[in-house]
């Protein structure tokens, strides 16, 4: 019987503590587990290997970890990123979000919370707890936006959109669901699966950049994403 190999998680921190007590918690739930202790070192293992997820420290001797995610999302590399750091306040939040970053947690934290985190990223079927799974085409189209949920790849106007894995859960999330407002508090729960934290900022940050990368190839796909204003978002096809 052939055997399922485990996730294969990288964790970036420069203190050794902290990336035992990661190993750890994250060896105990079946995951895999390499390391690295500065930037550069980590830039070079996430381009010549393949990861599930990046645990990745934000001050790191060499390179910091903003500049590897950047360095990342630029050559393409899609793995999802949760960003690991002292710095809690809400601009080096929402900057680690506007590079690529997935996920965001803040030092000193739960290594139970972060192993929840790290479960959440990596569940790549978008389907709301307690519903059946919908019969439903392996590609959806909108007024020339496409997504096509085998291979993962989004077209808009015929070019393709390069999106994080979290980005592009989110636009599957709600395109499959036209029409239907979701909250943030919803959003949270059922594209991040969080259920009893999260900042609400995590889906304004994703919804922004998501409608600007579409944005570079169809105004009228990004137009889709629509503000329900006091409430939260939903995909609009309109005529």
């Amino acid at each position: 019987m052939e055997q399922t190999q485990n996730p294969k998680i990288l964790v970036v921190d420069d203190e050794d503590r902290i990336r035992r007590l990661v190993r750890m918690y994250l060896e105990r739930n079946a995951f895999d587990v390499e390391e690295a202790d500065d930037g550069q070192e980590a830039l070079n293992l996430a381009l010549e290997n393949r990861f599930d997820l990046i645990i990745l420290d934000l001050m790191l001797p060499s390179m910091d970890g903003r500049d590897v995610c950047a360095t990342l999302r630029q050559q393409g590399v899609e793995t999802p990123i949760i960003m690991l750091t002292a710095a809690g306040d809400e601009m080096n939040r929402i900057h680690g979000f506007e590079i690529g970053a997935d996920d965001y947690v803040v030092k000193p934290f739960s290594p139970r919370e972060l192993v929840m985190r790290v479960k959440a990223l990596l569940k790549r079927v978008v389907q709301v707890p307690g519903e059946k799974e919908a019969a439903v085409s392996s590609v959806l189209t909108f007024n020339g936006l496409t997504i096509n949920l085998d291979s993962r790849r989004v077209t808009c106007e015929g070019d393709e959109v390069s999106l994080t894995p979290k980005e592009y859960e989110l636009l599957v999330y709600l395109a499959q669901r036209p029409e239907k407002v979701f909250s943030r508090e919803e959003l949270l729960r059922d594209v991040w699966n969080y259920q009893f934290y999260g900042d609400q900022r995590t889906v304004d940050t994703h919804i922004k950049r998501l409608r600007e990368k579409l944005g570079r190839a169809s105004e009228r796909a990004a137009s889709m994403i629509v503000t329900v204003w006091g409430v939260g978002y939903k995909f609009e096809v309109g005529e």
